[in-house]
């Protein structure tokens, strides 16, 4: 009767100690687990890419159309071609200031919205436009690598509402994607063919 009792125990005891027994196939089991299901990246580091797409396109529209094409605009009242531009620039600058992270002094664009509705209005010719566009975008991308992920959930008040830092990335990249939209159309009202979509039958 003693044996009985104890067998079974023993038994498990031994099992559990052999490569191929429950506990050594459990470990190799998670580790299996973790090698076919990695721990995502970053989600600073999915925004960081998509930045970088949504960059080149909003820059190739802006370098597609021509000096008139700047100034057409959908209807009276609308942002023109060129003012869509200089808003995506002023507001790569803003956004970040909100995150505390300053923009060049000589924008004079702060955490307020009104210092940015000034700048998008400071420049207008085409090249100016867009030589400003590439400056924000690099300014968005330091200050974009440059964010503690650690901080992510750190709380911010911007536009009225309490949120995250994190949260203004994500509305950072939102808000990119928004005009980007916008962008298009106004480049095929102006029979401008968006520089990826050549070869691909516009």
């Amino acid at each position: 009767m003693r044996t009985s009792r104890i067998a079974p125990a023993v038994f498990l005891a031994v099992l559990a100690c052999q490569p191929g027994g429950e506990a050594g196939y459990a470990g190799g089991d998670a580790e299996a687990e973790d090698a076919e299901h990695p721990a995502a990246p970053s989600v600073y580091a999915d925004i960081e890419t998509d930045l970088a797409e949504v960059e080149e396109k909003l820059v190739g529209l802006a370098e597609a159309m021509n000096e008139e094409q700047y100034g057409w605009r959908p209807m009276e009242g609308v942002r023109s071609a060129s003012e869509l531009f200089m808003h995506v620039t002023a507001d790569n600058y803003l956004l970040p200031a909100l995150a505390g992270v300053p923009a060049p002094e000589r924008t004079m664009i702060t955490d307020d919205y009104q210092t940015a509705l000034a700048f998008e209005a400071s420049v207008t010719e085409r090249q100016a436009v867009i030589d400003e566009m590439k400056a924000s975008f690099t300014h968005l991308r330091e200050a974009l690598a440059a964010a503690d992920p650690a901080m992510a959930g750190h709380e911010l008040t911007f536009f009225g509402r309490t949120s995250t830092v994190q949260s203004l990335w994500l509305l950072t990249t939102f808000h990119l994607h928004e005009h980007l939209g916008n962008a298009v159309t106004y480049a095929r009202a102006n029979e401008v063919v968006p520089p990826w979509s050549r070869g691909d039958g516009g």
